[in-house]
Order: structure tokens, then C-alpha cells, then sequence
């Protein structure tokens, strides 16, 4: 009974995904029609322009989404929601590198990160903590280098852990890359390596495969067993990533709508990727095959996210990509909007960065990939120009009621008939979607508001990245919760205070002037809709929710 309940679900659910890509479709050839034929100033076109691209955008990207979807449901019962791998049963266990990369983290992180790995159950394991803090650099407090230097030595050798060092350069991929050369008995020049391990089997350089985690990620015993098993079973996959989750969401805003923006890509997204062999690194919870590495050079060391960079490497050499979707590691999310903003700035600039090349390659040797794997690239490469996105559909209604500046171009009645059934379905749908792994509604809109709010660290990035600009690799703050003064806001803040003015002027226009009415109602509405997006920046500018806050002030 449960069974056909189930069945019944999926086959109402697919049924909507169908429906939905219908509308996509229909009113994308809706907006371009009217565009097309509209007769308006060239201005007047130029504005109407820009807000049809940010609608493509919206609607490719939607495309995409449930495209990933209706995959991932359609293939529930056949190859279930742990992917298309072979899971072989482990006989031999081959030897596995558990590395972490830290620089400068904080100690209590990075302790309880090393200890977390003796839980892992694994039996074949080592496990190498990668020192990448440059103690070279003028920034340390006297005498404070030095200290924390010997503080992370004495820690290697309480807990027991093998200590690996070496000249600092690319950032966190150069440092896996100089591992792997030390692995390789080809190690960099002025390394370091110290084992405080006693009694071990295994020697630098027998490991079959690597797993890298960040600094704060504390992997579940069963994390290794798992990956191991399916990479041994195919030969052909380069890595299997695993899903990133936060652990310290329960009273931190910030944290709470980070991690809930990761799940939505972590559920279907990756799910439809790994199906079409596209799925690319995360950069943490990961495991990696070091042949594939070995064959692809490396890391990429160009690049700030140098995970997405190296993945579209394993797929130009025909390497293949998967994704366990099978929460296994907890780790900690950024804390507050400054620390957030930065993260996103890094994950935003390297993705366009690397949409350059994407671009270029495809342009050059479009035959490199299949067309469903450029499809996915060009996806995930482009998913940061949602800040310019944002920004136009902002401005639109507000030039409209301002300044009298049509950007739509289309009869009230036309936009009801196509815009409504467009935006009730695909809202509904990716809800309701969600809704089937568990998340509540209020929790979706939380990740949503909390992405949105980022739009003007999009815009900077996407466009420092499209004019070349490679920035350098900086970690995440953690351990604090800080608010930002509102003039580091003054893009959310501006925007709103504009929206605000708009849906007053639109009254007034609409109580004297008596024309247009239905039009002014409707950019109205966007405009109040946009307001309550841009004012989510001041309730997440204070991310500690307010019982917790107070206990921390008291202290």
C-alpha cells in the first residue's frame, strides 16, 4: 500500500515537472513575441531588454532545475537515491589518506576535527593534518607566529596525527598538489613532514585514494567504507563528493539560511548531475582516485575555486564524476553576513572565472563534451550572474512607477494569462519538491531570502571575474557572530528605501491620475515583493537569535 502511496507520488510529482517545463517554454515564446513587436522609444526597448534577459535567465535556470528533477524522480525505485554506482562489498580495504588543509584556523576547530577522524572506522587509514598558515607574513602579532606554530605541533603529537608542511604557494590546491608530489616521492622543496603516529602499516605513498575535508568538517565513522566501496567498484570515476552540511544552524540566522541554500543543491541538483556524469567537486567531503589526479596534473591551481576547476579537468580527460547523496560529515557554516559574504564573493568569483574557459572551450572543441555535460557547465558556471538578475527585476517595476518607463511590454491581460500560471506552478513545484525531502517551507524561504540579499557580492564578483580578475584564496571567519554597520549594507538598504518610495508614489498616481491602474497595481506588488527580499539583509545582519544573544552579551 505504501508502496503504490509512493508510486502515486512520484507519478502526481512528474506529472507537474512536465506541466512546469511547459510553462516555462510558453512563456518564454510569450515575452520574446512581445518584445519583438513592441513599438516603443529605443530607451524604452533597451530597459525592456535587460528585463527580458534577467527573465531568460530565471526561466533557463528553472529549465535546468527541473530538468535535474524530473530525472532524479523518474529514476527513484531504479537506481534509488544513492545514484547509478556499483557498490562492491570490501574485502580488501586499500589504503585511504584522510587529509585536512588548514591555514591558520582556529585551534578548537581544528582539534576537533583531527579527533573526529579516529571515530572513522575504516581500518587502512592515515590521517595527515596539511599545515598551510604562512608564517612568513608581517600580519602576526610579535611572538604570536611562533606560538601558534608550536601550539599546532603539540596538537599533531597529543592527538596523533601526521604533520605535513612546505613552502606556501597556490593557496589550498598547490598544498594537496605538493602532498601528492611528497606521496609521489617527489616532494616539494623546503617540506616538512613529522609523524607522531606510532606503530603504523601503512607508508607515505601507498594510499589508492585520498579524502579531503575542510578544517570544521567532522566526518560520521562510516564516512570512508561507503566512498571506498564504490569508487573500487568503478575504476572509471575520478571522485565522489558528498553533500556539506551545517551543524551549527539551531541559533545562528546566518548559518540556518546558508545551510539550507546548500540543501537545495545538494538534494536534486547534484542527484541530476551525478546521473548525467556532471557532477562536480565541492572541495570538501570528498574522496579522490590519485591516478586520476596524477593524470590530470593536479589541482588547478589557477582558479579560487580550484574544486569546479579541477572537475572540468577530470571530464576533458574522460574521467567520470558521481555524487552519494548520504549525509556523512557535519561541519560549520559562516556565522555572520560579513563572513558570508565573503565566502560567496570566492565561490562567485572562481565559478564565472572558470565559465571563461567553459566558453572557450566549448567555443573552440565543442566535441571535448557531450552536450548534456556543457549544458551542466554552463549552468553552474553562470548560476552567480543571478546578482545582476536580481538587480534588474528590482529596478524594473520602480522605473516603470517613477518614470513612466515601460519594461514589460505586454497587456495586463496577456501577463495573467502566461506570467501567473508560470510563477504559481514553478513556485509550487519547487516547494512542494522539497517538501519531499523533508524541508519545511519557511526553512526554503529562509535560504532563499538569505542568497538574494547577496545580490550586490554577485554583481562585484561576476564582474571582476569576467574582466580577469583571479583573486586570491581566503578562508571562511569562524567562531564569531558580528553584525555589519548598516552603511555595508547600503545596496539592500538603498534598493529598499527605493521600492518603499515607489509603491507610495504609485498610490498617489493611481488616487490622481485614475489611469493605468492595473498596471501600477501589479509593479506595486513587485515592488512591495521586493521590499520584504531587500529587508531580510537587516534580520540576518543580526544572526544570533535573540535568547542566545543575550547570553552571549551577559557574558
Amino acid at each position: 500500500m505504501s508502496q503504490n502511496k509512493t508510486a502515486f507520488k512520484n507519478n502526481l510529482l512528474l506529472g507537474g515537472i512536465v506541466l512546469t517545463l511547459m510553462f516555462i517554454i510558453l512563456y518564454l515564446m510569450a515575452r520574446t513575441f512581445t518584445f519583438i513587436i513592441a513599438d516603443y522609444a529605443w530607451y524604452e526597448k533597451f530597459f525592456g531588454l535587460l528585463l527580458l534577459l534577467a527573465q531568460a535567465f530565471i526561466l533557463t535556470h528553472g529549465f535546468g532545475y527541473f530538468l535535474n528533477l524530473f530525472r532524479v524522480i523518474n529514476s527513484e525505485g531504479k537506481t534509488g537515491s544513492e545514484n547509478h554506482l556499483v557498490q562492491a562489498s570490501l574485502i580488501d580495504y586499500p589504503p585511504v589518506a584522510i587529509i585536512v588543509s588548514s591555514y591558520r584556523e582556529p585551534l578548537h576547530v581544528v582539534e576537533d576535527t583531527l579527533i573526529s577522524f579516529y571515530n572513522l572506522t575504516y581500518p587502512n587509514k592515515k590521517i595527515y593534518f596539511l599545515d598551510d598558515t604562512r608564517y612568513d607574513l608581517p600580519d602576526w602579532k610579535p611572538g604570536e607566529a611562533e606560538k601558534y606554530r608550536l601550539e599546532i605541533d603539540d596538537l599533531c603529537r597529543r592527538i596523533g596525527v601526521n604533520l605535513f608542511r612546505r613552502r606556501w604557494r597556490g593557496a589550498k590546491a598547490g598544498m594537496i598538489n605538493d602532498f601528492n608530489d611528497f606521496l609521489d616521492k617527489n616532494p616539494p622543496e623546503g617540506f616538512e613532514f613529522v609523524s607522531y603516529v606510532q606503530g603504523e602499516t601503512i607508508k607515505p605513498g601507498d594510499e589508492k585514494y585520498i579524502i579531503v575535508f575542510d578544517a570544521d568538517q567532522k566526518p560520521l565513522p562510516d564516512f570512508v567504507e561507503a566512498l571506498v566501496s564504490r569508487m573500487e567498484a568503478n575504476p572509471a570515476v575520478a571522485f565522489i563528493q558528498t553533500p556539506q552540511y551545517y551543524s551549527n544552524f539551531e541559533h545562528n540566522r546566518v548559518s540556518r539560511g546558508a545551510g539550507l541554500q546548500q540543501a537545495v543543491f545538494y538534494e536534486y541538483i547534484c542527484e541530476g548531475k551525478s546521473q548525467q556524469d556532471a557532477m562536480f567537486c565541492c572541495g570538501t567531503n570528498v574522496i579522490f582516485r590519485r591516478e586520476a589526479l596524477r593524470d590530470v596534473g593536479g589541482f588547478d591551481e589557477s582558479s579560487v575555486t580550484e574544486d569546479f576547476a579541477t572537475s572540468l579537468k577530470f571530464h576533458l580527460r574522460g574521467w567520470k564524476s558521481a555524487y552519494l547523496n548520504k549525509v556523512s560529515a557535519f561541519g560549520d557554516g559562516p556565522e555572520d553576513l560579513g563572513g558570508y559574504f565573503k565566502q560567496q564573493f570566492r565561490w562567485a568569483l572562481g565559478t564565472v572565472g572558470l565559465f571563461r574557459t567553459i566558453l572557450s572551450r566549448l567555443w573552440k572543441n565543442p566535441s571535448e563534451l557531450p552536450i548534456y555535460k556543457w549544458w551542466e557547465y554552463m549552468l553552474s558556471g553562470t548560476h552567480y550572474f543571478v546578482g545582476w538578475v536580481l538587480f534588474v527585476l528590482v529596478i524594473s517595476p520602480i522605473l516603470f512607477i517613477l518614470f513612466n518607463i515601460p519594461t514589460y511590454f505586454a497587456r495586463p491581460e496577456l501577463y495573467f494569462m502566461f506570467y501567473v500560471p508560470y510563477i504559481l506552478m514553478t513556485f509550487t513545484m519547487f516547494i512542494w519538491s522539497l517538501r519531499q525531502r523533508h524541508y519545511k517551507a519557511s526553512e526554503i524561504v529562509s535560504g532563499v531570502l538569505l542568497q538574494a540579499i547577496c545580490f550586490p557580492v554577485y554583481m562585484k564578483a561576476s564582474l571582476l571575474a569576467v574582466l580577469g580578475y583571479r583573486g586570491t584564496f581566503k578562508t571562511t571567519p569562524k567562531g564569531q557572530s558580528l553584525s555589519l554597520p548598516m552603511h555595508a549594507l547600503w545596496p539592500q538598504v538603498g534598493l529598499a528605501a527605493l521600492c518603499f518610495v515607489a509603491i507610495i508614489w504609485a498610490g498617489m498616481r493611481i488616487y490622481y491620475e485614475r489611469e493605468l491602474i492595473m498596471a501600477l497595481s501589479v509593479t506595486s506588488f513587485w515592488c512591495l515583493y521586493h521590499f520584504l527580499i531587500l529587508s531580510a539583509a537587516v534580520y540576518f545582519n543580526h544572526p544570533l537569535e535573540e535568547g542566545l544573544e543575550e547570553s552571549v552579551e551577559n557574558k
